[in-house]
């Protein structure tokens, strides 16, 4: 099992806190990915072991091989 922690992944995001989220999200667009996979082939099986998604993500990030970008948001003119 690896080990990733979130001062490696601030590495491409600028802070722990950016990076963890960026995982996070990357990691809810893996699952809907392979839960699309189970959907469209029932004879992929699901019992193999496969590293946590959330590693998997984390990884990713740390590597730099994701992108992201902030999206300012705006706020709402009736406050």
């Amino acid at each position: 099992m690896r080990v990733v922690t979130p001062g490696q992944a601030a590495r491409h995001t600028g802070s722990k806190y950016l990076g963890v989220l960026v995982a996070a999200k990357m990691a809810r667009h893996l699952n809907e990915l392979r839960r699309g996979e189970l959907m469209e082939d029932p004879t992929v099986s699901g019992a193999e072991p496969r590293e946590k998604l959330t590693t998997v993500a984390l990884e990713q990030v740390r590597a730099g091989t994701t992108e992201h970008r902030l999206v300012k948001r705006r706020r709402p003119d009736s406050l």
